[in-house]
Parts: structure tokens; sequence; C-alpha cells
């Protein structure tokens, strides 16, 4: 947990957020304020704090008898979030190709050729992935566009299991990121936009199909 010059409720709060995408907790696990005050070494005043913003931003909610439990999204919801993921994602890629330095650049081709040769661990690959969208962001140079895709993260990690556990989407994920990579490469923006855009189009696919199978 992160703590310096953070006041606890706050390093509580990024500490579960990370928690979440992390996936150590799921959709449906109960957070109880007890265990997490004695899991990070601080007392309950700062988590009750943290699992108050958390709840304001709808990533947990009352359960009952069960307390706080980390909330599982309905399939409209996640079709509006893929929906502006799509947007922000597409129009990061597009900043980047007009914006990176060829350090960035090599860093992203980097970061692609790691994920393609993780394709049997999907823990592995989903925090590749999400590096490699964060590295993206960073090259787009544009503050708002990173504070939204970082909000946006946190909804995401109620989705639960990565799309990599899909059969055939981690080829598939290579694929993408090459062509999205390449195009940044090239400072090829309109390629690069439409190569992203597709890039969560295809992940929205497997996320439906995961829902389905879970029934």
């Amino acid at each position: 947990m992160e703590r310096g010059a953070l006041p606890l409720g706050e390093a509580v709060f990024r500490a579960l957020c990370g928690a979440l995408r992390d996936g150590a907790y799921r959709p449906g696990d109960r957070i109880v304020e007890d265990e997490v005050a004695q899991k990070l070494e601080v007392s309950r005043t700062p988590v009750r704090e943290a699992l108050g913003r958390l709840l304001a931003k709808g990533l947990i909610e009352h359960a009952g008898g069960r307390g706080m439990v980390v909330r599982r999204p309905d399939a409209a919801e996640v079709l509006e979030l893929y929906a502006m993921r799509e947007i922000l994602e597409g129009a990061a890629a597009r900043l980047a190709a007009i914006q990176a330095t060829p350090p960035e650049v090599d860093t992203l081709r980097d970061l692609a050729d790691g994920f393609a040769g993780a394709a049997d661990d999907p823990r592995a690959l989903a925090r590749l992935n999400r590096l490699l969208h964060e590295a993206i962001v960073r090259a787009a140079r544009n503050r708002f566009l990173d504070a939204a895709l970082r909000e946006m993260q946190d909804a995401i990690a109620l989705l639960g299991p990565t799309t990599f556990n899909v059969g055939g989407r981690p080829t598939t994920a290579v694929a993408e990121h090459a062509a999205i990579v390449g195009a940044i490469a090239a400072r090829d923006a309109d390629t690069a936009e439409q190569a992203a855009r597709a890039h969560i189009r295809e992940a929205l696919r497997a996320r439906l199909r995961l829902m389905q199978d879970a029934g």
C-alpha cells in the first residue's frame, strides 16, 4: 500500500482499487472492514473512508446481511462501458501516433512483444495488455484523456475474469496490438485509431462470450 505523504484514507482507497484491478476481489466478493484494516495494518477509520468512496463510485454495494460486496455490472452497463472505451482508446491511439517519441514507440513494441510471448498465461497477458494501453495513453500526452481512462479502469475491474481466458483471444489480440503499434510507429493517426477501436470491439465480443458461458 502506498503511504508516504498520502492521507491514510487515500492510501487505503488506492490499495483497494488496485486489488480490484488485479482481480484480488471479484464481483460478488465481500469486503470486510476489519479484514481490510488488519491486512493493510491501519485502523478502521481510513478503511471506512475508503469504502465510502468505493460505494459512491458504484464499485461496491450494500448486500443486506452480507455487508459490502463488489458490484456485478449488468449486460447493458457492459455495452455502455465498452462503447465509451472504444472511443477513448481510439482517441489515445490517434494522439499517440502524433505525439509519441521514438523511445516511447520502442516501449510499445517491447510490451507488444512481451504480450506475444506470454500466450499461455492469462494473468500475465492481462497485466501486459494493461501496461501497453497505459503506455499508449502516456504517449498521447492528454491529461483529460488520461483521467477519463483511469476512471474507466475501475469500472472494467468489476467485469471479472480477463477476456484472455477465451479460447483464441490471445492470438487475435497479438495481431491487434501489432496493428496499433505499427500504425503509431508509422505516424498514421487514422489507422491507429481504427485499429484501437477494432481491438476494443473484439475485446467486447470476448467479454460477451464470457458472460454467456457464466450464465
